[in-house]
């Protein structure tokens, strides 16, 4: 059965609701073109998300030492999930916005090695101890997920599910809302949850 065009809107408004209600001032909403960035990664390469457009990606906010990320890489989620995107041909990218002296803050050698002694796939793991990418995604907590359609279009941004804990038994059941938008994306469909509420540490920033 179709919906009819006042019941179309309604949802609409519903979701633009909730998108502002979860925003922060500032930060980029989806259905918006991305912020575009350049970062250098953990073996020195730049990457500037323009050179991404026709691709899918996935941006992951992240910070070794916080118990809500250990929960999802302990358990083996998150790798998971980034091997589900590489074989989509999904870019990943892990992000590191922990300021010099602060809880999550690594140079690129202790990089690569959380990236190796926990398997993890991303495509690159970008180190930005100034913050500024965080800063214009509006990313506050790790994880916090992004993601950007082939068209450079937000079209994702907030938790990785919807069991805000840190505790790995939680991961079984969840509803993980980065796997069922790249699922929507990869189907032609509009992400369902396109907003979710962010959880987990607080992003290290410097200032």
């Amino acid at each position: 059965m179709q919906l009819s065009t006042q019941l179309k809107i309604s949802i609409m408004a519903l979701l633009v609701f909730a998108q502002t209600a979860l925003a922060g001032p500032g930060e980029p909403e989806v259905g918006q073109p991305a912020p575009l960035f350049s970062a250098t990664d953990s073996n020195g390469k730049i990457h500037n998300l323009a050179d991404y457009r026709g691709k899918v990606v996935v941006l992951e906010w992240t910070n070794h030492d916080c118990p809500y990320v250990r929960k999802h890489y302990g358990a083996g989620n998150m790798q998971a999930l980034q091997n589900e995107a590489r074989e989509a041909d999904v870019v990943w990218l892990t992000v590191i916005s922990s300021a010099p002296g602060k809880q999550g803050y690594v140079d690129p050698a202790k990089a690569n090695e959380l990236t190796s002694s926990r398997n993890a796939a991303p495509h690159a793991v970008l180190l930005e101890p100034d913050g500024a990418i965080g800063k214009a995604y509006g990313a506050r907590t790790t994880p916090h997920m992004y993601i950007i359609d082939a068209e450079g279009v937000l079209r994702y941004k907030g938790g990785i599910d919807d069991k805000p804990t840190s505790d790995p038994a939680d991961i079984d059941g969840a509803n993980n809302y980065v796997r069922a938008a790249l699922a929507d994306l990869a189907s032609g469909a509009d992400v369902r949850t396109p907003v979710s509420r962010p959880y987990g540490c607080s992003v290290k920033y410097g200032t």
